[in-house]
């Protein structure tokens, strides 16, 4: 999941909950680049700072963290005015469109690396795709347009970015509820790196210098303009819950650890619902146009069975037969829109059935154009966008025809927009 409102399917979404990650994958500064830390006005500051101690005061009691210690890790905290813009919802004059969005992120440069990122991590891209029943090609889709393998982890330091967001929200209708989830987010933040910094340590040892060092150093690290960290981009309540120590060498490590954020990835989409063998979409059929425009109310929820969508010409019996490679007729889906303007600007609305693994992915960021783009960039890896589940005849398991799975491209293979 998210706040990619620039590019969200519905307006349910705009009412948005935090999925993994919370930030629109945009052209962020490198993680070399000097990190972002502009002051607001005196009397902002002075608010910012009264509320700031208020909660610290209140994870203190709560939480057992030395008060000095949290005072301490957050002296130099500021707001950031241009996280405050980064938020706002696009003017009203703005046009949605799909086709811009997946050219991109489904792009030379991203496949390339790509490629290149599953050639280094075959191994264990392999192995976690069978423990966890997420395809590889899914996984390196995802970081790839999170951050470009770690190209792109954002240049604000989480603390400053969460400490803003909480108690600096700029005036949109639903502000008290986005300060509290930051709030939320900023708490989560602070125990994760008291966690890291030897928080888990007897009291006497836990405030020693090294620690301290450690969870100035976690509070400070890189995040994008909403919070996320690390090369999948999970927000700090994400990496307390789903996040994984893949490398095994005992933390967890999203910033220069690939495994752990290979491991984190298909935990989180494990514990979301991903279903292992199963496709994320199916194309619809021209001639049911009218019929999918009707159902298309940009609800994420799984309304309509498969058969139901046979029946409607949606989509082909092949689709909906197991035993043919599809899936099961009562298996659910939805009806996806992915608005564009065509080149005279002219409304156009490109249409795809979502299944469950689908969903799943909205989960990680809540945007419809976010999953379709993970889709089908993990496509020209080489997924295969079809069931591999065994199907039963007469009570016999027989095995669907799995193609053998692609090896990572060395050369990208840019695939057009179904749209132009």
């Amino acid at each position: 999941m998210n706040f990619r409102v620039s590019y969200l399917t519905s307006t349910l979404f705009v009412a948005l909950l935090l999925g993994a990650c919370s930030s629109t994958p945009t052209q962020q500064a490198s993680p070399t680049e000097t990190i972002v830390n502009q002051p607001e006005d005196a009397a902002t500051e002075a608010r910012f700072s009264q509320n700031l101690s208020q909660l610290m005061t209140q994870i203190a009691q709560t939480q057992g963290i030395p008060l000095s210690t949290l005072e301490m890790g957050f002296a130099d905290a500021k707001t950031i005015p241009s996280i405050r813009k980064l938020v706002l919802p696009p003017s009203g004059s703005f046009k949605k469109n799909w086709v811009a969005y997946r050219k991109r992120f489904i792009e030379p440069i991203r496949l390339k690396a790509g490629a290149a990122f599953w050639e280094q991590n075959q191994a264990f891209l392999s192995k976690v795709e069978q423990d966890s029943g997420v395809p590889a090609e899914v996984i390196v889709a995802i970081i790839g347009i999170e951050t470009i393998y770690g190209r792109q982890t954002g240049n604000f330091r989480v603390k400053d970015v969460l400490s803003t967001l909480a108690f600096s929200y700029p005036d949109t209708p639903n502000k008290a509820s986005r300060e509290q989830l930051f709030k939320d987010q900023l708490k989560e933040l602070i125990l994760l790196c008291w966690s890291e910094g030897g928080g888990n340590l007897p009291a006497k040892n836990s405030i020693q210098g090294v620690s301290s060092a450690r969870f100035n150093a976690c509070l400070n690290q890189n995040s994008s303009y909403a919070g996320a960290i690390g090369l999948p981009q999970f927000m700090p309540s994400s990496i307390r819950s789903f996040a994984v120590d893949g490398d095994g060498d005992g933390r967890i490590d999203l910033k220069q650890s690939p495994k752990d954020a290979i491991a984190s990835v298909a935990n989180f989409m494990k514990k979301h619902g991903w279903q292992p063998g199963m496709p994320i979409y199916f194309p619809v059929q021209d001639v049911a146009i009218g019929e999918v425009k009707a159902m298309a109310d940009g609800e994420p929820q799984l309304k309509y069975t498969v058969q139901e969508l046979i029946e409607k010409q949606i989509l082909t019996k092949a689709q909906g037969d197991l035993q043919a490679g599809g899936v099961e007729p009562q298996s659910k889906a939805l009806i996806v829109d992915l608005p564009y303007p065509d080149k005279d600007g002219n409304d156009q609305v490109h249409y795809v059935v979502g299944l469950n693994n689908f969903l799943t992915i909205v989960q990680y960021n809540r945007s419809y154009f976010y999953a379709q783009s993970v889709a089908e960039f993990a496509e020209a890896l080489g997924y295969k966008n079809q069931s591999v589940v065994p199907a039963k005849v007469n009570n016999k398991e027989v095995k669907s025809s799995e193609p053998a799975k692609a090896k990572p491209k060395k050369t990208t293979n840019k695939k057009k927009p179904k749209h132009t």
